[in-house]
This record gives C-alpha cells, structure tokens and sequence, in this order.
C-alpha cells in the first residue's frame, strides 16, 4: 500500500476534516503517519521518528503555556508534575485511539493490526510536529484544544486526576500523610491518608507507601468526582 492509492487518499482527507485542518503538504501527514517497521520493510526514505521528536517539544511547550494561563496559583513544581501526566502514554495513546490513528498509521507486516500504544502515542507527537511545520505554532494549539480531555483523564493514575480536579476547582493541592506502616520487613503494610486544605478526604493502604497514596486517591475520586453522565 502507497499514498497514492484512492482508499488511502480518501481516509486522509476523512482524517483531516475530523481535526479540522488541510495540510499544505501532504506528505507531512504521511510521514506521520509511517512507522520504521514499514519503511523499512517498503524501501520508504521516511519514518516518524523525527517528527516525533519536534512534536514532542511543541507539545512541551503548548502544554507548559496552557498550563501557566490556567493555573495563575499553582508552583513550578505542582506545573510540572501536572504536564508530566499530561503528556504521558497513557494519555497521548489515548487521544490517538480517538482520533483514528491505530487504522491509519502505516505498519510493517509483522505489526499490521497490532499497534502498540506506545506506537500510537508516538504518533500523536508526530502529528503535531507535522501540524507544527505545515501551519505553524497555532495550527498545533488549536489541535491540542481540541483534545478529549475527559477521556484522557480516565488513562491518568488517581493521585493525577485527583490533583487536576482540584486546580481545576481552584482549590489547594491534594496532600498526603503516612499514619502507619504495619507488618514484617518482607510483607509491610502501609496506611496513608489524603488531605485537603487541612482535612481528611480519604485513606488508603498498600504494599508500599506509593500504592497506598494511589489507594487513598482512588477512593477520594469517588467522593468528590462528578458521576458520570447515563448515555
């Protein structure tokens, strides 16, 4: 299969009115588009891998800058940690699902149909080096607007998405403290409490002092996370 065969040609064009953006050059997407394994396999002088790798940074710098005008009260730190999850896997992976890439990314044989998710989110980051280059630094923001945040957000561990929904209320940032820590050396048990602005939201245990801030998060979220709406 090449880009120049009409079903390709008509999925690429379906492709970019979903994003609401024409590429000037084509072969910008395309190249996003080409994992090595197929380039590779095909002869194509082209891959992904570089765009990944401008994608990458403007996706660095578009999400610090949403991230300085919406968040006028939070620290450096608590800036970058949010843009850390943010930008994860995870979350890149998923806005690629929903936007169609694990059919249009161009695979070797060996990999045909299995797109891994780390194949798709780097693929995302390619795209928006391509977007970057066709038509410049807002180009890459609007696409970046119009993200699927909630359904990123799923893909997010509790300890992230409890911090988010809390700056996103414009409250103080989430906090935990360890109250106990139980148990043999081989086998500890440990039990942390998740507080906010001074009170208790939830507490959690596990195996380790990290699972059991994730524990205390996860059942935070519940407490105080919208429900989600019946379809």
């Amino acid at each position: 299969m090449n880009g120049t065969e009409p079903a390709r040609q008509k999925s690429l064009l379906e492709f970019q009115r979903r994003i609401g953006y024409e590429f000037n050059d084509p072969a910008l997407l395309e190249e996003a588009l080409t994992h090595s394994s197929y380039a590779h396999e095909r002869g194509v002088p082209f891959w992904n891998e570089r765009l990944e790798f401008l994608g990458d940074a403007v996706l660095e710098v578009l999400i610090s800058e949403e991230l300085f005008r919406t968040r006028p009260d939070a620290s450096e730190g608590q800036m970058t940690r949010e843009r850390a999850s943010l930008v994860r896997e995870e979350v890149l992976s998923a806005w690629g699902h929903s936007l169609g890439l694990d059919d249009l990314l161009l695979l070797g044989t060996g990999q045909r149909g299995s797109a891994s998710e780390n194949m798709i989110g780097d693929a995302v980051e390619a795209l928006i080096g391509a977007l970057y280059l066709d038509g410049g630094l807002e180009r890459a923001r609007n696409f970046l607007s119009r993200r699927p945040r909630e359904a990123a957000r799923e893909q997010l561990d509790p300890k992230s998405r409890l911090q988010i929904l809390c700056q996103e209320r414009n409250g103080p940032t989430p906090y935990y403290e360890l109250l106990q820590r139980k148990g043999p050396e081989h086998d500890p048990v440990f039990i942390v409490r998740a507080l906010l602005d001074g009170k208790e939201l939830a507490r959690g245990r596990g195996t380790s002092r990290k699972a059991a801030e994730q524990a205390a998060a996860r059942t935070a979220l519940k407490l105080i996370e919208p429900p989600k709406k019946q379809l």
